[in-house]
C-alpha cells in the first residue's frame, strides 16, 4: 500500500520536475549570455538571443508561480495566491509532504 501511495506523489511531481529542468536549462543559458556579452557587448546577434532567452525564462518563472509558488522574491506576485505565502511553502528542495 505504501509503495503504490509514493509511486503516485512521484507521478504528480513528474511535471513540476520538468518544469523546474527548463527553468535551469533557461536560467543556465542566461548566464551564459551575460557572461559572453561581457565581452562581446556589441555583437547583435547574442544581444537578440539574450533578450529572447530572458524573456522566455521570465515566462517560465511566471508559469511555475502561477500553478506551484514563487522561485525567487522577484515572482512571489505573480503567484496566484491571495496571502503573502512565500515563507510558508516548501523551499525547491525540500521534498513536499515528507
Amino acid at each position: 500500500m505504501e509503495r503504490e501511495v509514493f509511486e503516485d506523489d512521484e507521478k504528480a511531481a513528474f511535471p513540476k520536475m520538468l518544469f523546474l529542468q527548463q527553468i535551469n536549462e533557461v536560467s543556465f543559458a542566461v548566464n551564459d549570455m551575460l557572461l559572453y556579452l561581457d565581452t562581446h557587448p556589441e555583437d547583435q546577434k547574442a544581444l537578440r538571443y539574450f533578450s529572447d532567452i530572458s524573456d522566455r525564462r521570465n515566462q517560465l518563472m511566471a508559469e511555475y508561480a502561477e500553478k506551484y509558488g514563487p522561485l525567487t522574491i522577484d515572482s512571489a506576485a505573480v503567484s496566484s495566491e491571495n496571502a503573502w505565502k512565500w515563507s510558508q511553502q516548501p523551499f525547491p528542495w525540500e521534498k513536499e509532504g515528507a
